[in-house]
């Protein structure tokens, strides 16, 4: 059995164990009997026009075949007929493919045969017709339209041979000096003056007189020339290196460079005046923006130190960076530093970046950390909240491990390198743990000012009164009717009318029990007192005050117990109630 018919028939098995498989997944699927009917009848589909294409391609392939047949049979007869060849016998027994093959590649040799043969007459014509010219002989019998045979062309060969070892005899030394001479005044931009230079470069080389004295005067005009010339080269090359430096001090675009590319290699009498002016323009222009240029190298300069993280130290060690005398010198200067703070950027391009990422993140770090303390936060309806903390958390893991993962790096580089990674003049853990110390230590400032707040706020409350709050369901002990209820007279301190300050029990939840237990009615009628929390509180500067609000509190107390005694309704202060 042919391999053919093997594949034919693994490709069947295969198709059939593929359908089995796509049975088998629609059965665990779970798909109907009549989403699978479509899905069987969508591979069929696909398989048949697969195979219909296919078929389509190799008929097509066998109609190409029959064709180029036909059309390199043709062709191979007339080939033969031209190079005078005898017909070509094809080899019986074969296959299409391989007759339409052994056809095609005998005509491609007899036609590349056949160029070739067309191309040495051309070029054998062509040489002869020149030798012609300058020796003055008949050209040699051969029809240039026809094919020639071999013996042909080796026939014409020897003849061209003989010719030409002539004609290179008298013409070699001429020849050679002619395109030297030729180089040269193109080089100087300089046109044939005089006759003799004119019958050099105008005049046909082959009808040149080719006497010793003219042999003679072409070495001395040559001598002349090539002088000159190297003359032109020395002083261009002086101009260009002067050009190059100037465009690198000035920063001259790269587009204007390359308009003027041309000029920065030719040595010619045009070429030199264009540099000569380009040197003027360029140093006019150097001595007007020397500050510019020096400024603008300042410029990147402050974005290297940053980007290097460089500490106040290490920028004022580059002193000619403050230097207000702009000379050449201090250009010069200026132009090596950015070169040195460039490749030490480059050196150390991962850990620089590696620090930029953590600044970020920290900066990041801090802003959700701010606004944590912003009370408005909480009025938002589209989910920063969540979103804000969540961003938080990631960010607070995050951390640590950039953190260690640059450590890692640091010490790799340290330990190749000999000497310590700093940044911003120190070590970049030592940074770290800075930055993570004043936000703790912040953190604890902002923690012990709203405790010193809260403390203020209870002394204001002692001196000038607060609100009492009463839960609205509480009763006082014999009371039976709970639909009538009895307000507390207003009692406020001596001399002042400020109203109370509402809310100060939500303000200040930490000291929830110290605020509360102030002047809130008990069980058994009573009233609980409280001491100022503040340890360093003066009780001389309130002690009046104090008298006076303990007072106003006991007329009130025997007031709601007599009252109870003869009313059965609770007493209920106001909100707005203060002592």
């Amino acid at each position: 059995m042919r391999k053919s018919e093997v594949l034919a028939a693994e490709s069947v098995a295969c198709l059939n164990k593929a359908l089995c498989h796509l049975k088998d997944i629609w059965e665990e699927i779970g798909i109907p009997e009549d989403q699978r009917l479509q899905r069987t009848n969508v591979v069929k589909n696909h398989i048949k026009g697969l195979l219909d294409m296919m078929i389509t391609e190799e008929e097509s392939l066998r109609t190409r075949l029959l064709s180029s047949i036909k059309s390199c049979r043709k062709q191979l007869d007339t080939l033969c007929l031209e190079l005078q060849l005898p017909p070509f016998e094809e080899e019986r027994g074969v296959t299409m493919l391989q007759q339409e093959k052994e056809i095609r590649t005998q005509v491609e040799v007899l036609v590349k045969e056949r160029t070739q043969r067309m191309q040495q007459l051309k070029a054998l014509t062509e040489r002869d017709q020149d030798l012609c010219d300058t020796l003055c002989s008949d050209p040699y019998a051969l029809d240039p339209n026809a094919v020639p045979s071999l013996e042909q062309l080796d026939g014409f060969r020897q003849h061209i041979a003989s010719q030409t070892t002539e004609k290179e005899r008298r013409h070699a030394e001429f020849v050679g000096i002619k395109r030297q001479i030729i180089l040269c005044m193109d080089d100087l931009d300089q046109l044939p003056e005089t006759s003799f230079e004119k019958d050099i470069v105008c005049e046909d080389q082959e009808a040149f007189c080719l006497s010793k004295d003219n042999i003679a005067s072409l070495k001395l005009l040559l001598g002349e020339l090539e002088e000159r010339k190297a003359e032109n080269q020395a002083v261009c090359e002086a101009h260009r290196e002067k050009i190059q430096e100037l465009w690198d001090r000035l920063q001259v675009p790269q587009e204007e460079r390359e308009l003027f590319s041309e000029h920065m290699v030719a040595s010619k009498k045009k070429n030199l005046d264009a540099l000569e002016a380009e040197g003027r323009r360029l140093m006019e222009l150097k001595r007007l923006s020397m500050r510019n240029v020096t400024e603008a190298i300042r410029s990147e300069i402050a974005v290297l130190w940053e980007k290097c993280f460089f500490s106040s130290d290490q920028q004022q060690a580059f002193v000619p960076y403050f230097s207000n005398d702009f000379t050449e010198e201090l250009l010069g200067l200026h132009e090596a530093e950015i070169l040195r703070l460039k490749q030490h950027y480059e050196e150390h391009k991962e850990l620089f970046e590696g620090v930029h990422r953590w600044e970020e993140s920290w900066r990041l770090f801090l802003e959700l950390e701010e606004k944590a303390t912003d009370p408005s936060r909480f009025t938002n309806r589209g989910g920063n909240l969540l979103k804000e903390e969540k961003q938080k958390a990631e960010l607070h893991k995050s951390l640590p491990k950039l953190e260690k993962k640059l450590k890692a790096q640091i010490d790799v580089w340290e330990q190749g390198q000999a000497r310590e990674f700093l940044v911003n003049g120190q070590k970049f853990l030592q940074f770290v743990e800075e930055q993570w110390e004043l936000h703790r230590i912040k953190k604890e400032n902002e923690k012990l000012e709203r405790q010193l707040k809260k403390s203020k706020q209870i002394e204001v409350d002692m001196l000038y009164g607060t609100a009492v709050r009463t839960p609205t369901k509480r009763r006082f002990l014999g009371t039976t009717t709970p639909s009538k209820t009895r307000k507390v007279p207003s009692v406020r301190t001596p001399g002042r009318s400020k109203p109370p300050l509402a809310g100060l029990q939500e303000r200040n939840k930490e000291n929830m029990g110290l605020v509360t237990g102030l002047g809130v009615p008990l069980q058994s009628g009573g009233f609980k007192t409280l001491a100022s929390p503040q340890h360093n509180f003066s009780i001389n500067s309130v002690a009046s005050t104090y008298s006076e609000f303990a007072t106003g509190l006991i007329n009130t107390v025997i007031e709601s117990v007599q009252s109870s005694e003869t009313s059965p309704r609770p007493l209920t202060p106001r909100a707005s109630q203060t002592y």
